[in-house]
């Protein structure tokens, strides 16, 4: 019997994951979160998972930070991206990142069964158009990424908003917290990530961002 858990905001998706899964594995134990906090605090009490699919860019998985965040905090989870994005440098970075998969949201049931009956297996699983041509990460976004694994989600988050620019104010209004508690993340956050000031944060968060893609 199979544990699965699925982290995706879109129910559409959510729920052909889910149907995939119910035909193939019937016996099987599915947890499901639309987020990335919840998804955390799921696989916290469920290390026995054996894959977890989830959404590149759910709330507070911007990026590849999610991916990052789930490999840092529970390694022996298998994690098979699921995405609207089909660009080959995204999947590239993020199988080079960790994941055991990628499977785009355009992917029949068939082609979703093969590839989560692979990883279940053991094995990566790529779009057939994609297996040959996947190349290691380079060592400064490796570097990187393991920075970016220390920060919690909601100091990610105040990264995040200082990429786009906004001031104290802002991001305390946005996100419910006082301005000193701003200062006091983005603080944090500057000595985790090794760096002094802002423009080095635009910078740095900049080296890890992936196309935009609508309904990712």
């Amino acid at each position: 019997m199979y544990q699965f858990h699925v982290a995706d905001d879109h129910p559409l998706f959510r729920n052909a994951i889910l149907e995939v899964i119910k035909r193939h594995y019937p016996d099987s134990i599915v947890g499901e979160s639309i987020d990335l906090d919840s998804t955390i605090n799921a696989l916290e009490h469920k290390h026995e998972t054996d894959l977890l699919l989830l959404d590149l860019r759910m709330p507070g998985s911007q990026d590849l930070f999610g991916l990052i965040m789930v490999r840092e905090k529970f390694p022996s989870i298998p994690v098979a991206i699921i995405s609207a994005d089909e660009e080959g440098d995204t999947i590239n970075r993020a199988m080079g990142h960790g994941a055991s998969g990628y499977i785009p949201k355009s992917c029949s049931p068939q082609l979703i069964h093969e590839a989560i009956r692979t990883m279940l297996d053991g094995g990566r699983w790529v779009p057939e158009d994609f297996r040959n041509r996947l190349t290691p990460v380079d060592d400064e976004e490796k570097d990187l990424a393991a920075k970016i694994a220390t920060l919690t989600p909601q100091q990610y988050r105040v990264l995040c908003y200082l990429r786009e620019g906004w001031l104290n104010k802002q991001i305390g209004y946005e996100m419910g917290i006082t301005e000193a508690t701003v200062k006091a993340h983005i603080t944090v956050l500057f000595r985790k990530l090794g760096i002094s000031n802002r423009t080095q944060a635009v910078i740095m968060l900049g080296k890890m961002s992936l196309n935009e893609v609508k309904s990712a």
